[in-house]
């Protein structure tokens, strides 16, 4: 089976169109890690993506007849892309099924290429049923995204090109998993060639159909699966991948989706490119492999797959980031409702950087406050230790770092209207962004005033911005402005400002 597919690879049409991709060394990120990590930059290619290579080894292997007629093909966009450009290439007609929930970009990219789409259904295996029903109606090819020996063969040539790149020791190479085609490809051909060498899949843990399936030992239909990693969204790992894989792969790796988001950052950082999630969900595998194995001092590769992201989707990874990268604790604190609580709880957490502070007014008694805080080295210990401290000082403590609904929907909702009459004044504030500021700000303030709503979120900028209520009668006004200004923090007067008094007074 292997000798079959090394020959394919080696024959395969791929160049007439893509590339050959770098493999980077990530210097910063080697060193973190205490591995030589090299990334394989499929995002070089002319649509993003590594996908290219087996839509167009596959068309490219079509005869004249049947190419005569066009082709057809579903995804969620890079094969998508793929398959475009390649009839454009070959100048036939191109069908592409696309689910609704793809993003715009790949969307456009594939419109760009001369393709017709049509949006159909909420996953790719949607798309997929819709286009094989118009693949028979039409009489039109169907390129499939990855079960189909010409399109593993086409992926595969990622693998040679590995291989012909780095000639010295390889420990392991992680690789995305949706489909199968990739990880099928490159298994065949590097097993074959250099069979020491670790082949290690990676798979969303809310889409793991290989894993499934090779705890199973046989294919399984997922009943659902996630989109955030839109491109590996697959609920069934194909038939011709999974014949290779059970053989060749030698372990599946599930990771979450703040660990995708952690990935991206590691990306970014090391060549400067944001990759879509999938791109990233090797690396993000790659780094639970070190950590759960205290791997140390050897190569380790991995595929970045593609570089087909939404630019709206960049706020809610670079939100996810920290957590997924360890250096985030996210947690509800219960702390007494009185001037210069706020201060002494601060106090508490000492020079540790606050990335987050959400708080409104409700009772007498208790204050609810969402907070995150910034974690060292350490991580995990860290945040063990400072929920301890914080218990050991009478703080009642929810950790909320793995709870998905805090992360994603109650971070932004804490607040509304208070049932009280507060005398309150609202003010927009920014002051430097650096550890103890906010501290700084507060031990200033003392106690003279009441702190009643206060939201703030590190964003990395040079200047943090908070929102807050402080309660003073009016003729303290004066008073509390000269103290702003005494600080020398930016500030702005917004109890008149229409969101305030439909929302928040």
């Amino acid at each position: 089976m292997l000798t079959s597919y090394v020959k394919k690879i080696l024959q395969a049409r791929v160049y007439d169109v893509a590339k050959v991709t770098d493999l980077d060394l990530a210097s910063n990120l080697s060193k973190r890690l205490h591995n030589n990590i090299y990334i394989k930059r499929e995002d070089q290619q002319p649509v993003f993506s590594f996908k290219l290579r087996g839509a167009y080894n596959k068309i490219a292997h079509l005869s004249a007849e049947v190419l005569a007629k066009g082709v057809i093909a579903a995804s969620a966009g890079n094969h998508a892309q793929g398959v475009a450009l390649a009839a454009n290439k070959l100048k036939i007609k191109a069908l592409i099924v696309m689910p609704k929930t793809t993003p715009d970009i790949k969307v456009n990219a594939v419109r760009q290429w001369g393709a017709d789409i049509i949006l159909h259904g909420n996953s790719y295996d949607d798309a997929g049923t819709h286009a094989k029903k118009l693949s028979e109606e039409q009489g039109l090819a169907y390129i499939h995204p990855y079960d189909d020996a010409e399109v593993i063969a086409g992926q595969g040539t990622i693998g040679m090109e590995i291989l012909q790149q780095h000639s010295g020791d390889i420990h392991a190479i992680f690789v995305p998993v949706g489909g199968g085609g990739l990880i099928a490809g490159i298994a065949a051909y590097v097993k074959y060639v250099r069979p020491e060498i670790k082949i290690i899949g990676v798979e969303p843990d809310d889409a793991a159909c290989l894993d499934a399936a090779l705890r199973a030992n046989e294919r399984v239909i997922l009943p659902q699966v996630g989109i955030f990693a839109d491109g590996v969204a697959v609920k069934q790992i194909g038939k011709e991948p999974f014949e290779l894989a059970k053989n060749y792969v030698d372990e599946v790796i599930l990771v979450n989706t703040d660990e995708i988001c952690a990935a991206i950052k590691d990306i970014f950082e090391a060549t400067r490119v944001v990759t879509e999630p999938a791109g990233a969900l090797a690396l993000a595998g790659l780094k639970e492999y070190v950590a759960k194995n205290e791997i140390k001092n050897q190569t380790l590769i991995t595929i970045a797959s593609g570089a087909n992201m939404n630019f709206e989707r960049l706020q809610h990874v670079a939100e996810r980031t920290e957590v997924g990268e360890q250096r985030e604790a996210i947690m509800a604190v219960t702390i007494p409702e009185k001037s210069g609580s706020f201060r002494t709880f601060c106090h508490t957490l000492g020079q540790r950087t606050i990335t987050e502070f959400n708080y409104r007014y409700a009772d007498d008694r208790d204050a609810q406050v969402f907070v995150g805080v910034r974690l060292g080295e350490q991580g995990l210990k860290e945040k063990e230790r400072l929920i301890q401290k914080l218990t050991e000082k009478d703080y009642p403590v929810v950790d909320l770092t793995d709870n998905e609904m805090a992360k994603t929907h109650v971070r932004h909702m804490v607040g509304g209207h208070s049932h009280k009459s507060l005398n309150e004044h609202l003010y927009r504030v920014e002051f430097p962004e650096r550890p103890g500021a906010l501290l700084h700000f507060l031990t200033e303030m003392g106690q003279r005033w009441n702190i009643s709503l206060f939201h703030y979120r590190n964003h990395g900028a040079a200047y943090g911005k908070v929102l807050m209520g402080i309660q003073f009668p009016d003729q303290d006004k004066e008073v509390f402005e000269t103290f702003l200004n005494h600080l020398n923090y930016p500030h702005w007067e917004e109890d008149q400002n229409p969101v305030y008094q439909l929302f928040l007074s």
